[in-house]
């Protein structure tokens, strides 16, 4: 891969010395992680999507959970010891992350926020999360991902949305 090519995400496994795979897919626009996945034949359960939240203090969070499972926003808020927590709005992803939607990734973003990924992660060997770009995923060891993004796991996701 070109250096060209990389992306913060890819550059900072570098930096930590923390071994990945990359996956390269053609997309030109946003489509959700269910999408991406129903094309490459890629399990739900183990890609997970990230999304960005700002809590009641004004602080913002990041979440990684499963593609297909949604945030319930009270659990999330309770993790990270805010009174609630919401979305932000599309509009503000790249000027508070660097990334785009459709290509949010937990690591390398203009700041380190808080970062909690769902407790399903480590059921597996390797999970995929967003590369960093539209059409780029990164595979990487559960543990890594925690280590990388400065993370720490919980159950954030809303029950029955499997």
């Amino acid at each position: 891969m070109s250096k060209e090519a990389k992306t913060n995400a890819m550059r900072l496994l570098d930096k930590q010395k923390i071994a990945y795979k990359v996956n390269l897919y053609t997309c030109d626009e946003f489509i959700d992680g269910v999408h991406v996945a129903d094309q490459l034949g890629q399990s739900y359960d183990s890609s997970f999507k990230t999304l960005v939240t700002v809590g009641k203090s004004g602080e913002h969070y990041v979440f990684v959970l499963p593609i297909d499972r949604e945030l319930d926003l009270k659990k999330a808020a309770k993790v990270v010891g805010e009174k609630s927590v919401e979305m932000i709005h599309v509009k503000d992803i790249l000027a508070l992350t660097g990334y785009v939607r459709g290509g949010c990734t937990p690591l390398g973003m203009k700041k380190r926020f808080p970062t909690v990924v769902h407790a399903s992660v480590l059921d597996f060997d390797e999970v995929i999360i967003s590369g960093g770009r539209i059409g780029a995923q990164i595979m990487i060891a559960p543990q890594d991902l925690l280590q990388a993004a400065g993370a720490r796991t919980a159950d954030i996701v809303k029950e029955g949305t499997a």
